[in-house]
């Protein structure tokens, strides 16, 4: 029997974490600016691999016009809180390890695709040195996502081996998503070290699961408690972020919820529950700019499955 959700959501007082594939909502991710853009992609190029989580995009907007959005009224809004919105898009893939195969390559991860808009809210006290972080995500999982587009165009330019697989892809479904996440400041040293810690839960029908872990932060940092006219310095700054995940439903490998009739799925039975994953990356701030390396070793998601890897750059500008 297919699971929907797990209710864990362990540590409240702990710091926000989240094993999501692409995550612009870490506090050391955390731009001081109610106007923004920031573009994030990942590549398993950058580890010199091609399988699992393939690769990934996203387009991320913070302005005062979110605000008036509707959804909000579903998002966290503690007391006394500073208050960011925006919006998103995001794009993601995977893929097996044997691209030039066009037979069902079983016992490894299915092709898989999803594009998603997702609506967010973080609520930041200043006091407390606290972050809470809302969004809902909705979209579709499957052939409308175009993951096979973006990938064979990719190596069509890059002159890299064409997957010829996409037509055994999960079937198109709904990917609706609900994200709670907490985060808690534990230590804090002058301007040159920061330890948090991170809870997250995740509901629906493309993903539900909970986590848990801690961040660290060393080098020339601002604090990301403080309000935003106080918090424009210079930054640079190395990170560490070790997470461990309790899996419920990924329906990048089981398939949607809706739709039963994708050609290959991997079972509950042979899911693994619990993962580990370790983030960790450079960032540079300025007053207008955001620049970010990243690497995420993250451990089997199946039975049969292989640890993943991956790197990515996210580029950002505050207006």
């Amino acid at each position: 029997m297919r699971i929907l959700l797990v209710a864990l959501f362990l540590l409240m007082g702990c710091d926000f974490l989240t094993a999501q594939k692409i995550d612009n909502m870490a506090s050391f991710r955390a731009i001081k600016s109610e106007n923004y853009f920031r573009f994030n992609y990942d590549n398993d190029y950058f580890t010199a691999t091609d399988r699992n989580y393939t690769q990934g995009y996203s387009f991320e907007f913070v302005a005062p016009i979110f605000k008036k959005n509707p959804i909000n009224y579903l998002f966290i809004n503690a007391n006394k809180s500073e208050l960011t919105h925006g919006l998103s898009l995001e794009h993601n893939g995977y893929t097996p390890k044997h691209l030039n195969r066009e037979i069902i390559q079983y016992g490894d991860r299915p092709y898989a695709a999803v594009i998603m808009l997702k609506n967010f809210a973080i609520a930041v006290d200043t006091l407390r040195k606290a972050r809470f972080v809302s969004a809902l995500s909705v979209g579709v999982i499957g052939p409308a996502a175009f993951g096979k587009e973006m990938q064979v165009g990719i190596h069509q330019a890059t002159k890299n081996v064409i997957p010829l697989g996409w037509h055994n892809q999960i079937k198109n479904d709904l990917a609706l998503n609900y994200e709670l996440g907490y985060e808690k400041q534990l230590l804090r040293y002058r301007d040159f070290f920061a330890l948090h810690s991170n809870s997250n839960l995740k509901l629906g029908t493309f993903v539900s699961n909970a986590s848990i872990g801690f961040n660290t932060v060393i080098g020339k940092i601002n604090s990301p408690f403080t309000t935003v006219k106080n918090n424009n310095k210079f930054e640079l700054y190395v990170y560490t972020q070790p997470i461990i995940t309790v899996v419920g439903y990924d329906a990048t490998m089981q398939g949607g919820l809706l739709n039963d009739k994708s050609p290959y799925t991997i079972s509950d039975s042979k899911i693994e529950r619990f993962t580990t994953q370790f983030n960790y990356g450079i960032v540079l701030q300025t007053r207008k700019m955001y620049f970010e390396y990243s690497r995420v070793i993250l451990s089997r998601e199946f039975n049969a499955g292989m640890q993943a890897e991956w790197g990515g750059v996210k580029l950002g500008v505050k207006f």
